[in-house]
């Protein structure tokens, strides 16, 4: 059985910084595509970024203020928010799957998700 549990979200000012955590049990994230999604308030789920091996990719509405990586010997995936927007706001959840994609149907395991909001 694949669990992810994420932790590290919470309330922070706009141009905040905050970091992400989802650490998986059951599945080797250094094996699989990890990535971070999340549901702004009445919104559906987007992507955020992915990594797979030394691969990377992030939404345009993230890239070079977000940083994703991952830690093998602690089989976590960080994400590393800079400069945060209100616009941020949402529910961020982990995902796993087989491929390097940004395809929310392409992920098979998913963790619970954590709050983060942003203030301005």
């Amino acid at each position: 059985q694949v669990q992810l549990v994420e932790s590290g979200g919470g309330l922070v000012q706009a141009e905040g910084s905050l970091r992400l955590s989802c650490t998986a049990s059951g599945r080797t994230f250094s094996s699989y595509a990890a990535a971070w999604f999340r549901r702004p308030p009445g919104k559906e789920r987007e992507f955020v970024a992915v990594i797979r091996a030394t691969n990377t990719d992030y939404a345009d509405s993230v890239h070079g203020r977000f940083t994703i990586s991952r830690d093998d010997a602690k089989n976590t995936v960080y994400l590393q928010m800079n400069n945060l927007k209100p616009e941020d706001t949402g529910t961020y959840y982990c995902a796993t799957s087989p491929k390097f994609t940004v395809r929310i149907r392409e992920y098979d395991f998913w963790g619970r998700g954590t709050q983060v909001t942003v203030s301005s």
